[in-house]
């Protein structure tokens, strides 16, 4: 047999022992490539599906309630839209600075919460007054002083009455009436919304229902009123949280 015959047969059999010990490693290698990555992307989707809590969306005619338009001028005389709550979680209330009843409390609250977020640049309070024909820029700022409210993302916002109670009426489904027959002088909720940063109106569900809107009349340290009813203020807290964690 010729050297050239021979030398044919050596690089033919340096192949086949090349495609026996090298090729499944690298076939194995590249599998397990694909299935890291396949799991890279399960995990990717897992996580994107677990960022949304399992607070429930308030819904009107099977459609998710967002927050409407709006534009009002706030305690330092600075125009605010729904705009400026965008990529914001916030907390909705319509009171009125000569209320004599549930609003001092209420904002107590909202002033506790506003305390407990401390620093968290995207958390919010919007407070519309139903009075705003009393209730002017420096009313407001006044009253936001008085009671410590030191949240830059905390407005309290004043302008035209019909838009404000279409607001809260239709908005928000927050009852607020002018009646000059009831202490005040206004009725209005004593509940607080909670929005979440893309607008939506959202709630813990309790019972299988949706909880809607919480309560902010009692306070954590109250626990409960003279009717039983217990307090909302820790439970909204806990869906703040989650929210922000969205």
């Amino acid at each position: 047999m010729s050297k050239t015959n021979y030398s044919y047969i050596g690089i033919s059999f340096i192949i086949l022992i090349f495609g026996i010990i090298f090729i499944p490693r690298i076939v194995e290698r590249i599998s397990n490539k694909d299935i890291s990555r396949e799991e890279s992307r399960s995990e990717d989707i897992s996580k994107q599906a677990s960022k949304t809590s399992d607070l429930a969306f308030l819904t009107i005619n099977g459609e998710p309630k967002k927050v409407p338009d709006f534009s009002f001028t706030n305690q330092n005389g600075k125009t605010i839209t729904n705009k400026d709550y965008e990529g914001k979680v916030y907390i909705v209330e319509f009171f009125f600075t000569t209320c004599p009843t549930i609003c001092p409390r209420m904002n107590s609250n909202l002033v506790q919460i506003q305390n407990t977020f401390e620093g968290i640049e995207n958390f919010g309070v919007a407070s519309f007054t139903i009075n705003p024909d009393y209730d002017t820029s420096e009313v407001l700022k006044d009253y936001a002083e008085k009671y410590g409210i030191t949240n830059p993302n905390w407005h309290l916002l004043t302008g035209d009455k019909d838009k404000i109670y279409e607001l809260a009426n239709v908005g928000f489904n927050l009852y607020t009436a002018e009646d000059s027959e009831v202490v005040g002088g206004f009725e209005h909720s004593g509940n607080f919304a909670l929005i979440d940063k893309n607008g939506f109106i959202r709630s813990r569900i309790q019972d299988g229902n949706p909880l809607i809107f919480y309560n902010g009349m009692i306070s954590e340290s109250e626990e409960m009123d003279d009717d039983g009813k217990t307090q909302e203020i820790t439970m909204l807290k806990e869906d703040i949280e989650k929210l922000l964690n969205e």
